[in-house]
């Protein structure tokens, strides 16, 4: 399963609803041992991400979930999901008999956009802290963030609150490049207009194996310095 995967179309059946999406902008990735999933409504930019481990058996996919966050809510309970697993001739199709209350049968078909390329950020991380610093102003922020690098893709989710203690979810997704520590991230989708359909130029320095710090310098000058350290199994 490892690779990346765009999602085609989303189906939705219970008792009282028989639904199908095709405009849900949502990208998954198994890395060897760990997957996240990221998607957006561009009709109205609401947001879900969810992030964790998984295993294999025959035909089923348990998914362990350690963080998940959608429009204002999160939940960082270790949850788990069987998806049943059936391949198709571009990618495939996992099917949640029941999710929800009242249960409902959860059907996504997946299509593999992911290549071959491994670089040295390939694996699932979280943020450890974050500073933004404008002229002689510095100031951090609190919030939860993931971030996944596999396939030539990339995505990452975040979870943070507003002044008024309010959460709100973002998430962005598309392709990167890693050439030494230059990384260039081309998001495809997001939450965010500012982000949608642009590329960044992102300085990397890695902090062992484990752990890096990415600093990346906006149009005013201002800087955004976040120190990310590796997710394990």
């Amino acid at each position: 399963m490892s690779g990346a995967y765009t999602m085609l179309s989303q189906s939705i059946k219970g008792d009282s609803t028989d639904t199908t999406y095709t405009t849900l902008q949502q990208l998954k990735i198994f890395t060897g041992d760990q997957m996240m999933y990221a998607n957006v409504n561009p009709s109205d930019s609401v947001s879900s991400f969810g992030v964790g481990t998984y295993s294999i058996s025959a035909d089923t996919i348990s998914e362990h979930v350690l963080f998940s966050a959608g429009d204002s809510l999160s939940d960082d309970t270790l949850r788990t999901y069987k998806l049943l697993i059936e391949k198709t001739p571009k990618g495939y199709k996992q099917i949640i008999p029941e999710i929800g209350t009242p249960p409902i049968k959860l059907t996504e078909e997946y299509e593999s956009v992911g290549d071959t390329a491994s670089t040295a950020l390939d694996g699932v991380w979280k943020m450890v802290s974050v500073t933004y610093i404008k002229g002689k102003d510095t100031v951090s922020e609190k919030r939860t963030e993931y971030k996944t690098y596999y396939a030539g893709h990339c995505m990452w989710g975040v979870s943070y609150a507003d002044s008024l203690k309010k959460l709100h979810t973002g998430i962005g997704f598309g392709k990167f490049e890693l050439n030494g520590t230059k990384l260039k991230e081309s998001m495809k989708a997001s939450t965010f207009a500012d982000v949608r359909g642009h590329e960044f130029n992102i300085d990397i320095e890695f902090n062992g194996a484990d752990g890096y710090t990415q600093t990346t310098i906006n149009a005013d000058g201002s800087k955004n310095i976040e120190v990310y350290q590796r997710v394990k199994k």
